[in-house]
């Protein structure tokens, strides 16, 4: 049976040498789930794969986009999907990895069959958040569906916009959209979860940052700049740098905030990942245990 060996983590734990490794090691490929890594624009800020890691391993779903294309989960799930039934006609292990959570599981668990949303209402919706603003539009979904209302964070923009958004286009509550099933896959699927002490953890995180900086984050920000409100630039490195470009923050202090925001968001990933039981977790370092675990998965 094809194997999909899954390697997921908080940002910084080291993913990314490991994930070349086990590639190397099963003759394969890599398929990304980060959904920043597939915008060309964003190498230094999102830690995409250097030319020589492209080299070492092919990889698939890096630097894919421009920065003005809409992407979402639901893309990547056929998408990605689509690309594993090819990989597999060549190799019996493909390697993913990525710390998306929504990426990785769609493809391990399948997203619901959410309707796209046609650009009128998305643009209808936009122009309703801007003028009423996210209180207004909250007590709007409270009326049109209370049960999501009551589990969505209602500080969440995107979200209750988007739930909004299926609302509107079909009719039905965005409730009835999501069955939660998870969809079977045509492959064997190991998860290999990597962690640290969080005190490891947060030193490689700072130390990432300031290595971005010394790799011109600022400069490639600049660069983007222009792009600053869309989806794919709300992301953590650029919003702080972009408040220092717009002279709202000094550069330490911006810095000091990525670094911040990174630990943040490196707890959300762990929370996230603990609720799955299927994740077995080992030290990056531990490569041989993992190499071991694989093989007698297989």
């Amino acid at each position: 049976m094809h194997t999909l060996i899954v390697l997921i983590g908080p940002t910084g734990v080291g993913k990314t040498e490991l994930s070349l490794r086990l590639a190397e090691q099963f003759h394969t490929c890599i398929v990304s789930a980060d959904s920043r890594q597939l915008y060309a624009d964003l190498k230094i800020g999102t830690a995409a794969p250097t030319p020589e890691q492209l080299q070492r391993v092919e990889h698939h779903f890096v630097g894919t986009l421009k920065l003005t294309d809409y992407y979402s989960a639901a893309q990547y799930e056929a998408e990605a999907l689509k690309l594993l039934e090819t990989l597999f006609t060549k190799h019996d292990t493909v390697v993913l990895t990525g710390g998306s959570m929504m990426y990785v599981d769609a493809i391990c668990k399948g997203i619901d069959d959410i309707p796209t949303i046609d650009a009128e209402t998305r643009q209808l919706m936009l122009d309703k958040y801007e003028t009423e603003g996210l209180e207004r539009l909250c007590a709007e979904l409270k009326l049109l569906d209370p049960e999501y209302y009551k589990i969505v964070d209602l500080k969440n923009h995107k979200r209750v916009v988007h739930a909004l958004e299926i609302c509107y286009m079909t009719g039905k509550t965005y409730t009835s959209f999501r069955t939660r099933q998870t969809k079977e896959r045509p492959f064997r699927i190991i998860k290999i979860g990597l962690t640290r002490g969080r005190e490891e953890l947060y030193n490689r995180i700072n130390l990432r940052v300031d290595q971005m900086i010394e790799d011109g984050l600022v400069e490639e920000a600049r660069q983007v700049y222009s792009y600053k409100t869309l989806n794919s630039l709300n992301t953590v490195g650029y919003k702080e740098i972009f408040k220092y470009l717009d002279g709202e923050w000094e550069l330490p202090f911006a810095i000091d905030k990525i670094k911040q925001n990174s630990r943040i968001y490196s707890r959300k990933q762990m929370t996230w990942f603990k609720r799955d039981e299927e994740i077995h977790w080992f030290h990056p370092e531990q490569e041989t245990e993992i190499l071991e675990y694989l093989r007698s998965m297989m």
